[in-house]
């Protein structure tokens, strides 16, 4: 069908335009209108509100916050449950070992720090930043980067209101072009216009690949007698072997809430491993399962998360923009925390922007931003613990957190017997053939403790406009059969934690069906497609998950 010609797009001029409400986004609006209270800001949000598609453990560690505001804690903020009991396991397949506090790192120390819905405190973010002036716009995605010569321009909106087929339908409305002298990328980890504009400007050039893994996490209301409000508990171990990377959480906190979320590094090997299944399976250890008796599953999510850590970090700064937050990859693996180095990095970045703004400078490189950071309070967080990734890819878990912890001791003193060590190959590359891996046998869920994916996938809230174009793109189909299905046994159906693909037999041989609709924008297809043939692009504004407190 001929495709009709487009209208032109309405533009907005602002000063700076934030791409994601989360906290780098938000921290960075908010720290702009505090040192420019003129400047005009927008913030532009995928999800159907701020915090809608927000995901993570979380624990937070103040540092950020207490910079942003500092009277945050006179305050009423849902930041209200201090860390009381720090626990650390190693699991096996019916036992468990604490790991005495004593022999941790004391950077690993959750002391001083808070059990949190991240999505909440984005909303409190949020609110803060309305009151300064901040523009927020929630259910409209940013789906192209514009460009004035080589220097980004802004943002537009996708368009609204086009049908499966491509036809305009009788809602359609074109999208807006946000335009700003300087733009700022806050998508998190694996963000859609962040991965162009990596390749584009080459910031990733002499730079260790990025690591990445896949978090899952649910929230239980559980039996009062079950609570133990303020106790933050990590494991490591089982059900996952020792050469499959990951560990989990338990958070206990505000009214009888536990948040429990499995992590697995996505450079495992086997194609028939299952995350989703790893979760569940690990839910019924002996020191876990008793939590949930009598406990009640009310909320159900999936994220990726980046784990390359200091050397993995792209070039920051390009000519017109920068990234900051989990866009950028400033996670702590060992500590399980991004946030603060989110807001850090965001407040770092609008401190650069204002300056130049101040200076009458637009659409330039902010050299200074990409200087600073690693000199910064984030990237001597991150220095500290650059060597934990590579050494648990290299040696695998015991030996690999063991030796991990090690060089964190000493990175604490001030030195490292190992200096900086490189990590292996993308996760995508790290994937074996099926002929050379064991299929893996999950036991069915019971519906109590362990569930399925289509039961998790409601509880996520996900919803998309059906009659829409499919966001998952599938580069060469043909590929996707005689490598993805015919080599690896079809990992996608495993992979995707939300029953996003399958492959259907058929008599004419298998098909590979996109289920987009329940997609829960995870990315972890954009990531571990062994052919990098998958590539997630932004729906329709609004659609996905609307989490309302993870």
């Amino acid at each position: 069908m001929n495709t009709p010609e487009l209208p032109a797009r309405e533009a907005m001029e602002f000063d700076v335009v934030i791409v994601g409400a989360g906290p780098a986004g938000l921290a960075a609006a908010i720290r702009l209108k505090q040192l420019k209270p003129d400047a005009s800001v927008v913030v532009v949000e995928k999800g159907s509100e701020v915090g809608a598609h927000i995901l993570s453990g979380a624990v937070i560690d103040p540092i950020g916050l207490d910079r942003l505001i500092p009277q945050w804690r006179g305050e009423a903020t849902p930041i209200k449950t201090a860390v009381t009991d720090d626990r650390f396991y190693a699991l096996g397949s019916s036992g468990s070992l604490r790991v005495p506090n004593f022999l941790m790192p004391p950077l690993m120390s959750n002391h001083g720090n808070f059990i949190v819905s991240l999505g909440d405190v984005c909303r409190y973010l949020a609110g803060k930043a309305e009151a300064l002036g901040v523009e927020i716009y929630p259910g409209f995605a940013a789906a192209e980067v514009l460009f004035d010569g080589d220097a980004v321009a802004g943002v537009a909106t996708g368009d609204m209101g086009i049908g499966k087929d491509g036809h305009h339908k009788a809602s359609f409305t074109r999208g807006m072009e946000l335009r700003g002298k300087y733009t700022l990328f806050a998508e998190g980890a694996r963000g859609s216009l962040s991965k162009t504009l990596i390749a584009r400007y080459g910031l990733a050039q002499d730079r260790e690949p990025q690591k990445f893994g896949i978090g899952l996490k649910e929230l239980w209301q559980v039996a009062p007698d079950k609570f133990r409000r303020g106790l933050v508990q990590h494991t490591m171990g089982w059900p996952l072997d020792n050469g499959t990377g990951g560990g989990s959480f338990l958070y206990h906190f505000d009214d009888n809430l536990v948040s429990v979320g499995f992590v697995v590094h996505l450079n495992y090997q086997n194609p028939y491993l299952s995350p989703f299944e790893e979760f569940q399976r690990f839910k019924t250890h002996p020191l876990i399962r008793d939590t949930f008796a009598g406990g009640k599953r009310i909320c159900y999510g999936a994220r990726a998360i980046t784990e390359g850590g200091y050397q993995s970090v792209p070039k920051l700064a390009f000519p017109g923009g920068a990234l900051i937050g989990c866009a950028a990859g400033f996670i702590n693996l060992p500590r399980i925390k991004g946030s603060h180095n989110a807001m850090l990095s965001g407040m770092l970045a609008a401190e650069h922007v204002a300056a130049a703004l101040g200076k009458g400078r637009a659409n330039d490189e902010l050299a200074g931003y990409e200087a600073a950071w690693r000199s910064s309070d984030v990237g001597r967080d991150l220095w500290k613990v650059r060597n934990a990734k590579p050494l648990w890819s290299k040696l695998g878990t015991l030996a690999g957190v063991a030796l991990g912890g090690f060089d964190m001791w000493t990175n604490t003193l001030g030195f490292s017997l190992l200096g900086t060590l490189k990590h292996r190959k993308p996760d995508f590359a790290m994937l074996k053939p099926a002929k050379d891996c064991r299929p893996i046998a999950y036991q069915k869920p019971d519906g109590k403790l362990t569930f399925d994916r289509l039961s998790s996938v409601y509880l996520s809230n996900t919803n998309h406009e059906e009659d829409q174009p499919v966001h998952l793109l599938v580069r060469d189909g043909a590929l996707q059969k005689s490598s993805e299905h015919d080599v690896y046994a079809g990992p996608s159906a495993r992979y995707c934690p939300a029953g996003v693909y399958e492959w259907v037999e058929q008599a004419n041989g298998p098909r590979f069906v996109i289920n987009a609709q329940n997609c829960v924008h995870c990315k972890t297809c954009d990531i571990k497609d062994p052919n990098q043939n998958i590539t997630w692009v932004p729906p329709e504004g609004g659609g996905g998950p609307n989490y309302p407190n993870m």
